[in-house]
């Protein structure tokens, strides 16, 4: 090793571990380096580490005193123990003088069973607590928003001070009073309502001290089944966890991803997902006959359908979804152009963007849609006003094959698709201009299936199901590769990295990608030309 590169890494051991970190890495980060949990509340990887809670202190040999493992840096040669009979006794200490107050409503916290203070009281805590007198009482003030504080589950960490001070860069935090009167308060009444930020507070408390007014008393911990997928609800694309219970989605929360969206995510992506469990969903593939639709199977279905689209050649009109997978979207490609080829169009709609100031390449995008540069990538143009609507003159005067993926056509006219000679709705709910179509294709939303969104920085990202489909639907990509390989006799994709693969052939941007290598974090577009 040279002597500058010698200068950069620094060797430590912890727990009878040796190894070298970076120098300047702090201990807490060293540690978790060997698989050491090192018993924390005030830091925060994406905070300042104030040292507040002391719940990290090691030991160090040779150092005086007990170390904050959140602050010190590792020095060449420290030998940091992390269990030792000092470092324990110091944390029991602590753990003692945090439930002095503490209340013991474990039973009906939203925290209960991710909660670092029973985790950690569990682990290393006293078996009894010596407190005779009256615990002190607090209550539960309303932040504003989606923020309740519960005062007396507060260990004073000032996780959300700090957020609020140095990501949101909206100070309406702050610690009020002192010693064992000190409170967590919002300045002159402001609460953290308008700050489309806020609700980050509540994924960074380590208790139940910030609790979500809309997970309210939903669901326990320990109930929740968690995947990783992508927040569809703009093009920022941050990576999120889907926990849900009984096939309903319970409440989205931030998955780290320094290249997106760091630890956090905004508000709006956040408590938009109910649109995911509603219901009403087409639930079997319909096939117009006499008149009306008929529910058949998919074989029967999709056989007809074939025969119906063969021998159509005056080209295809689409209407998709900027919600829609880049699968889903290549194989509307693939389809139209077999059938003649032919222009298509999404709607989206538009806002602000608010840009999270202290993680600027964090926002809310003003596209309120994950997959709008994957469908722009795939030959798609926009189309309609920033509500969402309109757009729609040239597909429904269209006299020949009419395509639409995942548009509800809320403000279609009652003829939609009546001149067309063959309307084909591939969706989730049958609203009224979706009731003209020839055939109609129950598909899965992003929460049941597996794909990929582009976006808005080209970042391709991988989504994983979280809850069961409804009835027979199926992801789109599969229906219309079905379907495709039933016109012009190629092989139908079986798996998603399959439908993925095709996207090379229909824009050059996913040229060499392979789905099995985005990851959890995904890969931005220029990672193939590397």
């Amino acid at each position: 090793m040279s002597s500058t590169a010698a200068k950069e890494t620094v060797s430590c051991t912890v727990d009878g571990i040796a190894f070298e970190v970076p120098k300047g890495t702090r201990m807490i980060d060293a540690a978790a380096r060997t698989g050491v949990d090192i018993p924390h509340y005030c830091y925060h990887p994406g905070l300042s580490a104030p040292a507040q809670c002391r719940m990290c202190l090691v030991e160090v040999e040779g150092a005086p005193k007990l170390q904050p493992a959140c602050t010190a840096e590792v020095q060449d040669g420290n030998v940091i123990l992390t269990a030792s009979e000092n470092a324990l006794k110091a944390r029991e200490g602590v753990l003692e003088f945090l439930l002095v107050n503490h209340p013991l409503d474990c039973p009906v916290c939203d925290q209960s069973g991710e909660c670092k203070l029973q985790d950690y009281t569990a682990a290393e805590g006293r078996p009894m607590g010596r407190l005779a007198e009256p615990k002190r009482i607090i209550g539960v003030d309303d932040f504003g928003g989606d923020v309740l504080f519960h005062g007396d589950r507060c260990v004073m960490c000032t996780r959300c001070v700090r957020f609020m001070r140095e990501v949101a860069q909206d100070e309406r935090l702050a610690v009020v009073q002192r010693g064992d009167k000190a409170v967590i308060d919002t300045f002159f009444g402001e609460g953290l309502e308008g700050n489309i930020w806020a609700d980050n507070v509540v994924d960074i408390c380590p208790v139940g001290a910030l609790v979500s007014k809309d997970f309210l008393h939903k669901a326990r911990a320990w109930d929740l089944d968690r995947t990783p997928s992508i927040c569809p609800n703009c093009t920022q694309g941050c990576n999120i966890t889907l926990q849900v219970r009984d096939n309903q989605v319970m409440r989205l929360k931030p998955r780290p991803n320094a290249e997106v969206n760091g630890h956090w995510m905004c508000d709006f992506g956040r408590l938009n997902y109910q649109w995911v469990n509603r219901t009403g969903r087409i639930e079997a593939p319909l096939v117009r006959e006499d008149g009306k639709l008929v529910p058949m199977s998919w074989s029967d279905t999709l056989l007809r359908l074939a025969n119906a689209a063969r021998g159509q050649s005056t080209g295809v009109r689409s209407v998709v979804s900027p919600y829609a997978a880049n699968e889903d979207l290549g194989a509307v490609r693939r389809l139209a152009d077999a059938l003649g080829g032919g222009s298509g169009v999404f709607r989206v709609e538009s806002g602000e963007e608010v840009v999270l100031p202290g993680f600027p390449q964090l926002a809310l995008r003003s596209d309120r849609a994950a997959n709008v540069r994957g469908a722009e990538l795939l030959g798609f143009s926009r189309a309609g006003d920033s509500t969402g609507m309109g757009g729609l003159e040239e597909a429904e005067s269209f006299d020949g094959v009419i395509l639409v993926l995942g548009d509800d056509l809320e403000d279609a006219s009652a003829d939609f698709g009546q001149r067309s000679k063959l309307f084909i709705y591939v969706g989730h709910v049958l609203g009224g201009a979706a009731r003209n179509a020839d055939f109609v294709l129950p598909s899965t939303t992003f929460a049941e299936m597996e794909g990929s969104f582009t976006n808005v920085a080209g970042r391709v990202q991988r989504f994983w199901p979280a809850i069961q489909v409804p009835g027979m639907s199926r992801p789109a990509w599969q229906i219309l590769g079905v379907l495709l390989s039933g016109i012009i006799d190629i092989p139908a994709p079986a798996r998603p990295g399959d439908a993925f693969a095709t996207l090379g052939d229909l824009s050059p941007a996913f040229g060499g990608m392979r789905f099995e290598e985005l990851g959890a974090e995904g890969q931005p577009l220029e990672y193939s030309r590397r």
